[in-house]
C-alpha cells in the first residue's frame, strides 16, 4: 500500500523546488546563462525537482508490487501503464528525467536555454 506521507513530503519537497527555480530563473535564457549563480541554483533546484518526481514513482511501483523500472524514464512510462498518469505527462517526465541526467553527471555544460524552457514552460 502507497504511504500517503511518504507521497506527501516528496509533493511539498517538489513544490519547494519548482518555487525555488523559478524564483531564481531569469526571463530569458541569455540573461540566465551570464547569470552562472542563477544558473546553478536553477539547475540544481529543478535537478531535485525532478527527483522528488523519480522518488514518487519508484515508491508507487514498489509499493504496488509492479515490475521495477529499468530507466528513470521508465519510472514514468510504469505509472501511465498502470493508469497513474497520463501518457502525455509520463513523456514529459521522462524528458525531465533526462535533463535530470545532464545537470547531475554534468553532460557537457548545461544549457541555459534548456534549463530557462524548463522552469518557463
Amino acid at each position: 500500500m502507497v504511504d500517503a506521507d511518504v507521497i506527501t513530503a516528496k509533493l511539498a519537497e517538489l513544490a519547494e523546488r519548482t518555487t525555488r527555480a523559478r524564483l531564481h530563473c531569469r526571463s530569458t535564457a541569455a540573461e540566465l546563462a551570464s547569470d552562472r549563480d542563477a544558473l546553478d541554483l536553477v539547475s540544481f533546484n529543478l535537478m531535485l525537482a525532478v527527483q522528488s518526481c523519480l522518488d514518487i514513482a519508484s515508491h508507487v511501483i514498489a509499493d504496488e508490487g509492479w515490475e521495477p523500472a529499468t530507466t528513470l524514464a521508465g519510472s514514468f512510462l510504469a505509472l501511465s501503464k498502470h493508469g497513474v498518469i497520463s501518457p502525455e505527462t509520463a513523456e514529459s517526465l521522462g524528458r525531465a528525467a533526462g535533463l535530470r541526467n545532464i545537470i547531475a553527471h554534468g553532460y557537457a555544460s548545461v544549457d541555459a536555454a534548456r534549463i530557462q524552457e524548463a522552469v518557463a514552460g
